[in-house]
């Protein structure tokens, strides 16, 4: 299959011609991607699985008007990173973001280690986290150091815990002046046949929350809009946070359209 970076480029708003590897062009990249492709898990809640075939990731998320999550929008940018000349690493993380006391959950989270000889060192790029405390922008895979403008990040290093001699790297995000967890990884390289399990167990496990509840977010200038369930959150640069609770499932699909400009085929109806 060949990649289509003239309709990436315009799916996610890029003016001017291909990049060459540089860090100012990553984080451009990984800014306007994020931008321009809403995280959804439609295909879970509808009851089927979404493919991790870089085509019909390019035919859903490019060519389709739709969004994703992790597994597809990462595996889509590293694609894109590729062809351009990045070299990428694809990992695994533990989310952290939400757990209780005690829980520790399973490195399922997709993400990119992104690096090339026009970069000053390995740099963490991520278009599929969905929270309003994703990155917007690629940061240098450096601790202790400070990122961002809008949302602001941070990088530390951290031992494992009881048996688990790894070392593992934790994004943060500066969340109300309080530096909060995002998620851990390692740098251990991960393949698409690990994707594809988790992929599987996401989209059809029991306990799975990402098969019973819709989860929906884009990501603006001076916005962040958060669909789940029927809640719908509307979070303002300067901290204003407006919601409101859909009536019905043709309501959920009208702000699909109006708010994350994702319109699903005539006919689909949401799980009540």
């Amino acid at each position: 299959m060949t990649l289509d970076l003239d309709a990436y480029f315009a799916r996610i708003g890029w003016n001017g011609p291909a990049p060459q590897p540089s860090a100012a062009a990553l984080r451009s990249l990984n800014l306007a991607h994020v931008r321009g492709i809403p995280f959804e898990n439609l295909d879970p809640v509808l009851g089927t699985v979404p493919s991790l075939a870089l085509d019909d990731i390019q035919r859903k998320l490019v060519h389709g008007g739709r969004g994703g999550y992790c597994y597809e929008q990462n595996t889509l940018f590293a694609a894109v990173l590729e062809a351009l000349g990045f070299g990428v690493t694809r990992l695994a993380a533990r989310v952290r973001r939400g757990v209780r006391p005690g829980e520790t959950r399973p490195r399922a989270h997709m993400l990119l280690l992104v690096d090339d000889p026009g970069l000053p060192g390995p740099y963490l790029a991520d278009v599929g986290f969905g929270s309003d405390g994703g990155l917007l922008e690629a940061v240098p895979l450096v601790a202790g150091s400070e990122f961002g403008g809008e949302r602001r990040h941070r990088l530390l290093r951290e031992r494992g815990q009881g048996r688990e001699p790894l070392e593992y790297w934790v994004l943060q995000s500066r969340q109300e002046d309080v530096w909060c967890d995002q998620y851990a990884f390692t740098l251990e390289p991960y393949e698409t046949a690990d994707y594809e399990m988790f992929n599987w167990h996401i989209a059809t496990g029991p306990r799975s929350p990402f098969r019973k509840t819709l989860y929906v977010q884009r990501t603006l200038p001076g916005r962040h809009l958060f669909l789940t369930g029927r809640r719908f959150t509307d979070t303002r640069a300067d901290g204003t946070v407006l919601q409101r609770d859909l009536a019905d499932g043709e309501e959920v699909l009208r702000v699909l359209a109006e708010e994350f400009a994702i319109t699903l085929p005539e006919g689909v109806v949401l799980p009540q």
